[in-house]
């Protein structure tokens, strides 16, 4: 009887143990792979590595972030219950951000915070899991732009049965692979078919082109007033009168010889392809410089991208003196002239240095008072800064809205220094919202030298259907990116909008490169997998979009290379035709874009924007405009891989989460 007795009480304590609910707080659990906009995750601490604090309350325990953010934890349904508690971290104070928290439950929303600003009261959560196998922990913009957006889960546990941890994952693969073949030795010439000049204008074209080294170059039908250097394959010099000369050029070196059609087109219209070349922001950040900017220019060079096409070098933000700076008494001289800092202290040679590599150099201003990074901007003296430019040689200009919200009514006060650097109200305003860029865009149209205007509106007020009229060849359509997939993702599905206002010379751009090594000053490997690489680069491609590399480009490795090198992907975003590719069908998550090509064939893109992979024998080819026996080419591969009757047969597609697959259709007569 004793025995039995002791047999039941243990029984009993054995069954309470089994059932007893453990707790699993958030921050013990293996946070390294969430994704997020900015920093690396804190573990009870904020985003910046503060102590965790909302509305004045300091937290011990919990998860800093920064939206976009996303992290995914397996359940198994081993867990009951969630509580928590959300809000902005204090340390963000003086700025406007907002966010909001959301909670999912396999795909599932089961929880909103709704939009919650800075000074918000941590905001309580506490959800039932029972039955649930996967959960997302997300923070989502809160409208405004992912700035500043330090986001707090603070106390936050899991209620569990029997299990004393919870297993995070990222179902995104993180094996990068290579698909771009080498270039071969003999020559190939990679220019774009047309090129884009005015009357008067500074003439400067590098041939690009791979293959072994030397290599010598000519042109056929040069027309007067254009030199070829048949060492570097560089074309300068004036056209004076408008006209389309059509040339050949040509290339050779010891493995043989090639030739391209080149047509110049000399009239009103420049960039008559996007634009394609490097952007110090993305980088370098706030600490941009000559010295690294001459070291962009070599690099360029020296990997071999400029043999691609890529031929901008752009100074962004901070080659100006910033309203705080104490090592210099003026930012401007008597006549309004602005004055480089001293990280510039050559403006004119630095240009000269660009040009002689045969490429081409941008810069960055505002047209408010001051720069979103506090540097002087051009409100007052867009005369003197014009001029500016094409005194010192610069070929491309990005004009960003920054603190001109905060003089949109005029100065305040007659005092600059009482204008915040940002300040974006106002930008859809469809009359004072446009006579900023107006006044610049008509400024630079009077200079005797051709200068790419690039409008950084972020998108407000439809600026793709007026954007031409104040003379500008691109602007922005959304938002700063950043290098994780909610940003990419985001960007991506908002381009459609502005689709039929993109032409020769007319550009909606997307934003920059987040391939390689950014960080904005923190440097660090791009936050995207390689399959999200592989999209961005392929929808950036068919989207016509400028590009402009983002990365350290003393830092390239195979696989980023490998990306900014495809000759057959840049193709399509520099052909002639000039039209903008467009999300055609939607199938759940995979959304597929189709660009017209100038020689009758269609790029597609197979874009899987889902979790899961695409695995299907696709036929809807009327929906996309194709029809008849087409002959289909993986572009990243270079290779053609099928040829088919698309009235009866099918194209087996198998692309995986948050990738893309490429391809070129041609029609066979």
């Amino acid at each position: 009887m004793y025995r039995f007795k002791l047999f039941i009480l243990s029984f009993f304590i054995t069954g309470c143990c089994l059932n007893a609910q453990n707790i699993v707080w958030l921050d013990e659990l293996d946070l390294s792979v969430s994704t997020q906009g900015h920093g690396k995750p804190g573990i009870n601490t904020s985003v910046a590595g503060k102590p965790l604090t909302i509305a004045g309350e300091v937290f011990k325990r919990g998860f800093g972030t920064h939206a976009e953010s996303s992290l995914l934890i397996k359940l198994d349904g081993k867990a009951k219950k969630f509580t928590a508690l959300v809000g902005l971290d204090d340390e963000v104070k003086g700025q406007d951000p907002a966010v909001a928290f959301e909670i999912y439950g396999d795909n599932k929303k089961i929880w909103s915070s709704d939009i919650m600003h800075l000074g918000d009261k941590a905001k309580p959560v506490s959800v039932s899991l029972e039955g649930i196998y996967q959960l997302e922990l997300l923070v989502t913009d809160g409208g405004n732009g992912p700035y500043y957006d330090h986001a707090n889960w603070v106390n936050a546990k899991f209620e569990t049965t029997g299990s004393n941890t919870l297993k995070t994952f990222n179902p995104i693969s993180s094996e990068e692979y290579i698909l771009t073949p080498k270039a071969p030795v003999m020559p190939r010439i990679n220019s774009a078919t047309v090129f884009g000049v005015r009357p008067g204008s500074p003439f400067l074209f590098r041939i690009p082109a791979t293959g072994e080294r030397p290599m010598t170059f000519s042109v056929k039908g040069l027309p007067k007033g254009l030199k070829i250097d048949s060492k570097t394959g560089i074309i300068t010099g004036k056209l004076d009168k408008n006209g389309i000369y059509e040339v050949e050029l040509i290339a050779q070196n010891a493995k043989g010889k090639t030739s391209k059609k080149l047509k110049i087109n000399c009239g009103d219209r420049i960039a008559l392809t996007p634009t394609m070349g490097w952007n110090s922001w993305n980088c370098f950040g706030l600490e941009v410089s000559a010295d690294k900017v001459k070291r962009a220019t070599d690099a360029l060079v020296k990997s071999g991208l400029a043999d691609h096409g890529w031929s901008y070098i752009n100074i962004d933000d901070s080659w100006q003196y910033n309203r705080d700076s104490k090592d210099h008494p003026k930012m401007r001289d008597e006549k309004g002239f602005i004055i480089p800092n001293s990280k510039f202290p050559d403006m004119k040679g630095l240009a000269d240095y660009v040009h002689a590599n045969g490429l081409k150099m941008g810069i960055y201003s505002s047209p408010g008072p001051w720069t979103c990074g506090g540097c002087v901007g051009s409100y007052g003296y867009e005369k003197q800064d014009a001029e500016s430019y094409t005194k010192w040689g610069i070929d491309y200009l990005k004009y960003d809205w920054c603190s001109y919200g905060g003089v949109i009514d005029g100065l305040p006060e007659n005092d600059p220094f009482k204008v915040p650097s940002l300040a974006f109200q106002g930008g859809g305003d469809p009359e004072k919202g446009v006579k900023p860029f107006k006044v610049m865009g008509d400024l630079l149209r009077q200079q005797p030298r051709d200068i790419v205007y690039n409008l950084c509106q972020y998108g407000m007020g439809d600026v793709w259907k007026w954007g031409d009229k104040v003379n500008a060849q691109s602007w922005r359509t959304t938002n700063d990116i950043t290098d994780t997939w909610a940003s990419v993702k985001s960007i991506a599905l908002a381009q459609d909008k502005a689709t039929p206002f993109a032409k020769p010379g007319n550009w909606n751009d997307a934003d920059m490169l987040v391939v390689g090594e950014v960080g904005w000053g923190n440097p660090h490997k791009s936050r995207l997998k390689p399959d999200e690489q592989y999209l961005h680069i392929s929808l950036w491609s068919i989207f016509s979009a400028p590009l402009l590399i983002g990365c350290d480009l003393e830092k390239l490795d195979d696989f980023t290379l490998n990306l900014l090198t495809n000759d057959e992907v840049i193709a399509v975003n520099q052909d002639a035709l000039g039209k903008q590719g467009v999300c055609l069908q939607t199938i759940g998550e995979l959304k597929i874009y189709i660009k017209e090509l100038e020689d009758g064939s269609k790029a597609v893109a197979f874009a899987n924007f889902g979790r899961e992979k695409v695995n299907m024998s696709y036929k809807d080819f009327s929906k996309l405009g194709i029809s008849g026996k087409q002959i289909i080419r993986d572009l990243w591969r270079q290779k053609d891989i099928a040829k088919l009757n698309t009235t009866n047969e099918s194209l087996p597609l198998d692309i995986p989460a948050h990738g893309v697959a490429y391809y070129k259709f041609n029609g066979i007569k």
